[in-house]
């Protein structure tokens, strides 16, 4: 093996794992060689297989260890990678004197990441220009109503920090919606239809009338009272309003405004009957709460176009409307209606469970709420399509609690080991590496032999003679995989090359870490771990977490 090539390949390794949580990726080490050494251009098999090599090697280090190497062979590549400087979001047109915004989600369930784009982008251009910001309960179809929702959805923009001044619930505004319903009718804008749906479907597609629609206006009007009144039953009689039957997008053309639903609503029981559509109820509120932009995904361009007759009929000015592309998230329920019906199977724990992509599963698993603010100011309001990086989020988030974050061991697959040659050992480590300030934890161990449990995968392979440093503890060489002998705590033994691992002593305590798949990690996680529940903290080669205290420590993972 070209010892030129390998010593190229160790440093690139190495800073990518420093970099990446302690597991380099070949592909960015070959990137790098490659532009480094243009000379290996042309040698593209050899390079790959001496990258395979030590890619191997290193990250079975640990991340202390693959720092420290990389620190003796390559210390200028040692700078903390910094995440790319957030971009800041365009201006709005016409926004100089203050905007007026609102998030409109349905109380169907708690907000998810996907409900997070709108309320965080309308909540920085709000706190951009001066305003108000409106939160706007969109509750006009009572089947598909989860009552605690309008509870929790508040309580996950709180903890978004959004900033909003008023909350308003749609079925608080049913006589300001029939009054409006009335004067669109009286200026022939809208009409009340009797015809089965089916057929008035058919006739809007082959861009035909539906016979009530050329009637009088007072015809409408005493049709409409009599729907008010209860004469009609559910999918008897809808009032529609007028567009273009021309329209080369038959879903622009005539839509129907408001119908009749018999379930009785959460917070108005059977008071109403008459409940409106989307695109009414929305153009109505848009237009009396002053909206000046309306931001939203362009899933909603078809709500536009239908919304701006309404505008168009009643004579009002329209707000900007701004269309930003689609996201895709994958893997990950996000349908409220799957969640609730798996919740009630028992399949999921709640609406926190850390398997899903709710606000509070994410709050849960330690993801701070700052940085789903700069992943979606990042994001911006481009019309591109997109697909969602977890990836990305969770690079915002370790720069926001790596400075912070305590570490602490967790061994998962323990097993026990011995060290020979010295009774009592003890350890010092700090609760962080660059805040001398938030103190150590201390371990004193004794015994002969002493007893220490790693984790079964770091010794189980290892042969006699080999040089283990026992992280924040003591230097070793091992005589089996299980029994080591002491070999003094000189921190040389590290540059030299030992493998270092992590442990815990006989204090320690039964933990448990949930992983966003489902799956949970049972282990041995230091006493002093019991010290910060409810905090986020850095299980050492594992990742970062936020505890729990149950009968054990609850671990939620967030991520490396």
């Amino acid at each position: 093996m070209p010892e030129e090539l390998n010593k190229l390949a160790r440093k690139y390794a190495l800073q990518n794992a420093v970099e990446y949580g302690g597991k380099a990726n070949p592909g960015s080490v070959i990137g790098q060689i490659m532009a480094a050494a243009h000379d290996y251009r042309s040698r593209a098999n050899e390079v790959t297989e001496v990258v395979a090599s030590v890619i191997s090697d290193v990250n079975s280090m640990n991340l202390e260890a693959q720092r420290a190497e990389l620190e003796r062979l390559a210390p200028e590549l040692l700078e903390k990678k910094k995440i790319e400087k957030i971009h800041e979001l365009p201006e709005l047109e016409g926004a100089e004197n203050g905007v007026v915004m609102r998030f409109a989600p349905g109380p169907t369930g708690p907000l998810h990441i996907g409900h997070t784009r709108a309320a965080i982008l309308n909540d920085e251009y709000v706190k951009r220009y001066g305003g108000k910001y409106i939160i706007r309960l969109e509750d006009t179809n009572p089947p598909t109503i989860l009552p605690e929702a309008y509870d929790l959805i508040t309580k996950d923009l709180d903890w978004l920090g959004i900033e909003y001044h008023e909350v308003v619930n749609q079925s608080s505004r049913f006589k300001i919606y029939y009054e409006y319903a009335e004067k669109l009718l009286q200026g022939g804008f809208a009409y009340v239809c009797t015809c089965p749906p089916d057929d008035w479907r058919t006739l809007k597609e082959d861009k035909k009338p539906c016979p009530h629609r050329s009637l009088e206006p007072n015809i409408h009007l005493d049709l409409w009272e009599k729907m008010l009144v209860g004469e009609f039953k559910p999918g008897e009689i809808s009032l529609v309003v007028k567009t273009d039957l021309e329209h080369p997008n038959p879903a622009v053309r005539d839509f129907v405004a408001l119908r009749l639903v018999d379930e009785p609503h959460p917070l108005t029981g059977d008071e109403f009957r008459v409940y409106p559509l989307y695109n009414f109820s929305v153009a109505i509120d848009d237009h009396l709460m002053e909206m000046s932009h309306v931001l939203r995904g362009k899933d909603h361009l078809n709500n536009t176009l239908r919304q701006e007759y309404i505008y168009e009929h009643m004579g009002w000015k329209k707000p900007v409307f701004i269309h930003y592309g689609w996201v895709s998230i994958e893997d990950t329920e996000l349908s409220t209606r799957k969640i609730k019906a798996s919740i009630e199977e028992g399949k999921y724990t709640g609406w926190n469970d850390v398997r899903l992509g709710t606000i509070a599963a994410l709050a849960r698993r330690g993801i701070r709420s700052e940085a789903i603010r700069q992943y979606w100011i990042e994001v911006g309001i481009k019309s591109v399509d997109i697909k969602f990086s977890w990836q990305n989020l969770y690079a915002y988030n370790k720069g926001i609690i790596d400075p912070v974050a305590k570490r602490y061991f967790f061994v998962w697959n323990p097993k026990k080991v011995t060290i020979k040659g010295e009774n009592i050992i003890k350890s010092h480590a700090p609760l962080h590496p660059e805040k001398s300030e938030l103190g150590n934890r201390e371990v004193i161990l004794s015994g002969d032999p002493i007893e220490i449990q790693v984790v079964s995968e770091d010794v189980e392979p290892l042969s006699p003679g080999t040089r283990i440093r026992f992280k924040d503890l003591c230097n070793s060489t091992s005589e089996t995989p299980v029994v080591f002998n002491y070999a003094g705590n000189d921190l040389s033994f590290v540059k030299e090359g030992a493998k270092i691992i992590h442990w815990v002593g006989p204090d320690a305590v039964p933990a448990k870490v949930h992983m966003p798949d489902g799956k949970i990690i049972d282990g041995l996680a230091e006493k002093a771990a019991s010290d910060s529940i409810s905090e986020i903290v850095q299980f050492e080669r594992f990742g970062f977490v936020k505890l729990e205290k149950g009968n054990e420590i609850e671990a939620y993972f967030a991520h490396k």
